[in-house]
């Protein structure tokens, strides 16, 4: 392990006050600092920033922050602080775009679908309250008494797409990880539960692979309630700034 470069520090510190925060009053940081739908009440302007610095639980930010000190700090002593807060920043913004372009599509999706079997627009809200009250209550919505034609499926689309928050520092991570991946391909990686070294420029496509065949089929390695096109949202825009970056051969100074 290298020496955590000090703007990396930083925001690992900032994350970990967040996260003090988020257990010290749960429900009400949520709600102000999560990422919501745009059309959502509880949105925010300010969320597509706040959401990088909030997580769920210790395991998730303790794996961010990880990633975060292994792979920003080289980016960070390569780059500069400047340059480096700039990529890390416009890969998070990135990763909240994509996921909200396809929250965007689920929701509309699910919505035409339930209208489509009569339902009024007000009428399909109401079922996606009611889809939400079930699962808080009885932890699934299988007990739901649906109206003739409307897809319990088409319902969970639609409301995951309108009420579940995103959170975390994964996308801005993801970005850097990519680019930590172009700078230096054949430094050797590994996950947890598979201790082999593989080479970035390899282990790297694998991972975006995993995450791109999770978003498209709904079915994840990891767990659920991992917010995969966020993830590939990142690594896209990681991909991009730091491709024209090195084709560009941008100078450090410039951003001193």
């Amino acid at each position: 392990m290298g020496r955590i470069t000090e703007t990396v520090k930083v925001l690992i510190i900032i994350n970990v006050l967040f996260f003090v925060g988020k257990l010290t009053i749960p429900d009400t940081a949520d709600r102000l600092f999560s990422l919501y739908y745009f059309e959502n009440g509880n949105f925010k302007f300010w969320q597509p920033v706040t959401h990088m610095f909030m997580h769920a639980d210790f395991m998730h930010i303790l794996f961010n922050m990880f990633g975060l000190y292994m792979f920003g700090s080289p980016l960070e002593a390569r780059w500069g602080r400047n340059k480096f807060l700039f990529f890390y920043f416009s890969a998070g913004l990135g990763a909240a775009l994509i996921h909200t372009l396809v929250n965007y599509y689920n929701f509309s999706s699910g919505l035409a679908d339930v209208m489509a079997a009569g339902i009024s627009e007000g009428g399909a809200y109401k079922l996606m309250a009611d889809y939400i009250s079930n699962i808080n209550v009885f932890g699934t919505a299988s007990n739901m008494d649906l109206p003739s034609g409307v897809d319990l499926s088409s319902l969970e689309q639609m409301t995951n797409g309108f009420a579940v928050p995103a959170l975390g520092a994964s996308g801005a991570v993801y970005g850097v990880l990519v680019a930590f991946g172009m700078l230096f391909p054949n430094v050797p990686l590994m996950l947890i539960f598979f201790p082999v070294p593989i080479k970035a420029k390899y282990f790297i496509p694998v991972l975006l692979g995993l995450d791109l065949f999770s978003g498209l089929t709904g079915y994840s390695l990891f767990g659920q309630g991992i917010a995969h096109w966020a993830h590939l949202g990142g690594a896209l825009f990681g991909f991009i700034m730091a491709y024209y970056w090195k084709k560009n051969s941008f100078n450090s100074h410039r951003w001193d």
